[in-house]
C-alpha cells in the first residue's frame, strides 16, 4: 500500500513539475514573440502628421537623446552651414539607393544639428550658399541612424548620426537630424529635390527582431524536451 502510494505521489509530483516547466517555457516563448512584434512595430511609423513647424529648441536639446515629443516633429531652425558631408548608399522610401548630402547647421554660437539636404548629385545647385549665408531650414526631426552604410572619411559620414561628428567639432550637437523639406535664405527658397524615406523611431525594446524569434524557438524547444524526457526514461527502463 505504501509503495503504491509513494509511486502515485511521485507520478503526481513529476507530472506537476513537467507541466509547470512546459507552461513556463511556452510562456517565455510567447513573451519573446510579443517583444518581436512590438519591436517591429516600433521601428516603423506609417505616416507623419505635417503641422505648422515649431522651433527646434522647443522639442529638443543638444547633448541629450531625442525624446518622444521631438521624434517626427516638423521643426524650423535657422543658422549657418559650417560643414558638408557625403552620406553614401542610402535608401529612400521607394527603395532607391543613392548618395545623399548632409550639412552641419550651426544654430547659435555653441550648438549645431545635422541636416539632410538632398541628393549628393545636386550639391552644386546652389553655389551662392556659403558659410556666411544665414539659412532657415524646415523639416522633420528624425532619430539618428544606427547602421553604417559606408566608412567614415574626410567629408564622408557612415550614417546620419551626429555622434560620428563628435571628434570633428567643438559644437554641442543635437541628437538625430532634420530631414529638410524647405531651405530659404534672404533671397528666397532654394529649389532642390528633397529626400523621402520611411520615418523611424528609436527602438525602445532592446535586441533585434530575429534575435527575439530565435529565443521563441529555443524556449519552445525546451518545452518539447521537457515533455519528451519522461517518455524517454520510460522507454529506457522498459
Amino acid at each position: 500500500m505504501n509503495l503504491t502510494t509513494n509511486r502515485f505521489f511521485k507520478l503526481v509530483t513529476q507530472t506537476v513539475a513537467v507541466l509547470a516547466l512546459v507552461t513556463i517555457f511556452i510562456g517565455l516563448g510567447l513573451w519573446q514573440l510579443d517583444r518581436a512584434r512590438d519591436l517591429k512595430a516600433s521601428l516603423t511609423v506609417n505616416s507623419i502628421e505635417y503641422v505648422a513647424p515649431v522651433e527646434l529648441a522647443s522639442v529638443a536639446k543638444p547633448l541629450e537623446s531625442l525624446g518622444v515629443e521631438g521624434i517626427n516633429t516638423n521643426v524650423v531652425a535657422t543658422g549657418n552651414y559650417v560643414a558638408n558631408y557625403k552620406v553614401p548608399n542610402q535608401k529612400d522610401s521607394k527603395g532607391k539607393i543613392s548618395d545623399w548630402e548632409a550639412a552641419l547647421l550651426q544654430v547659435n554660437t555653441t550648438d549645431a544639428i545635422l541636416v539632410l539636404r538632398g541628393l549628393w548629385s545636386d550639391r552644386l545647385k546652389n553655389p551662392e550658399i556659403a558659410m556666411s549665408t544665414k539659412i532657415s531650414v524646415t523639416g522633420i526631426l528624425t532619430p539618428h541612424q544606427n547602421d553604417d552604410r559606408a566608412i567614415n572619411a574626410p567629408g564622408v559620414i557612415s550614417r546620419l548620426d551626429s555622434s560620428v561628428l563628435v571628434s570633428t567639432t567643438d559644437l554641442n550637437l543635437y541628437d538625430g537630424f532634420i530631414n529638410s523639406m524647405e531651405e530659404s535664405t534672404s533671397g528666397g527658397k532654394l529649389d532642390r529635390e528633397r529626400i523621402s524615406f520611411a520615418a523611424t523611431t528609436n527602438p525602445r525594446i532592446p535586441g533585434f527582431y530575429w534575435q527575439h524569434l530565435s529565443y521563441v524557438v529555443i524556449w519552445w524547444l525546451m518545452a518539447a524536451v521537457v515533455l519528451y524526457l519522461p517518455l524517454y526514461q520510460r522507454r529506457v527502463r522498459a
